[in-house]
């Protein structure tokens, strides 16, 4: 079983391996970015930034056999701001006609485009490849955030946006930049990715403010825009299924695509309930039933404990306002009879 957890200072070890999978913005593997991005995610779970929309929440997955952190995943309250605005390229077609040769065509068209106010953004996510088919790990750790926005709906903003990973080379080079970006710049991606960590100044000023016809790009790149990498699909597939759609929009840096939703549309949030756990204990073996057994996340937050928040994935039945759940369950999150707990469903 997993449970998960607000990030603690002594997860900067296990967070430092999985960053060395990913190396996104997100979840950088740079130690002190890396120590930044934990004590900023412990000072918000404990409401001392002040300002709700500056806030970022970082969740962990721990399995509890072996007491290892496996996964993690973060919430940004606002991504986009006028200090570090929210960089895209908007993706449009442009039509042109000559009734002299009597030629029509359609192009793909880029524009760069700066968004100061943004939308609340999901990312991060990153699982060990060792615990990847137990227990579906990546979808706790995508559905907990829609969790905890169910719960603190007045600290982000009324759009969430999820920026999915498209097809990288072998050696990690991004084939949109390497025909765009590093000739404006000057910089690998690898460079620009880290350098816009800190600031994105150099976008705004080196990249070209027209459009840009991707027509001049390769064909291999045209066919690339706005599609997600392998590894992206299943995220993608579960994105729309809860409400989210692509945006017309990509990464300046790797090209990927940006996927979002309303808030109040995206279905777990829609879905959301509060409940108080009751007596009731079901037995260990219990399996799902259609409107009776129900397979959901469930949390419980803590604001004076060292650990804010506690998820897990759990059958859970429901009588009226109490819920019921496995002593495995309720162990795993703290839980005792009476205590107020909120869920979402997370249906396989």
């Amino acid at each position: 079983m997993f449970v998960l957890r607000d990030v603690q200072k002594s997860d900067r070890p296990a967070l430092k391996r999985l960053a060395a999978l990913l190396n996104t913005v997100n979840l950088p593997d740079d130690e002190k970015a890396l120590t930044e991005t934990i004590e900023r995610s412990m000072r918000s779970f404990a409401g001392r930034i002040k300002d709700p929309f500056e806030r970022e929440y970082l969740f962990v997955l721990e399995d509890l056999k072996t007491r290892k952190v496996v996964g993690s995943s973060l919430i940004i309250a606002q991504h986009g701001t006028r200090d570090a605005p929210h960089v895209f390229f908007d993706v449009y077609e442009k039509e042109h006609y000559s009734a002299h040769l009597d030629k029509h065509f359609r192009h793909r068209v880029l524009q760069i485009g700066y968004n100061f106010d943004g939308p609340t953004e999901i990312g991060g996510l990153v699982v060990h490849p060792d615990f990847r088919k137990q227990n579906k790990p990546g979808k706790q750790l995508s559905m907990v955030r829609f969790l905890f926005i169910g719960m603190h709906p007045t600290r982000f903003r009324d759009r969430v946006l999820v920026e999915l990973l498209p097809k990288l080379e072998e050696d990690g080079r991004s084939p949109l930049w390497e025909m765009l970006g590093r000739k404006f710049t000057g910089l690998s991606y690898q460079e620009a990715d880290q350098l816009s960590r800190q600031n994105k100044e150099f976008i705004q000023q080196l990249f070209p403010p027209g459009e840009i016809y991707a027509t001049l790009f390769s064909q291999k790149i045209q066919e690339a825009i706005g599609v997600v990498g392998p590894e992206s699909e299943g995220a993608r597939s579960m994105l729309a299924r809860i409400g989210f759609t692509y945006d017309e929009r990509i990464d300046p840096f790797d090209g990927g695509p940006h996927w979002s939703a309303l808030t109040s549309r995206i279905e777990p949030i829609r879905r959301f309930r509060r409940a108080r756990i009751g007596a009731e204990i079901l037995p260990e073996e219990t399996e799902a039933l259609p409107g009776e057994i129900e397979d959901r996340l469930v949390s419980m937050e803590k604001p004076g404990g060292r650990s804010k928040f506690r998820a897990v994935r759990a059958l859970v039945r429901f009588r009226d306002t109490s819920l019921a759940m496995t002593k495995s369950a309720r162990d795993a999150l703290g839980a005792k009879t009476g205590d107020r707990v909120a869920t979402i469903p997370f249906e396989g």
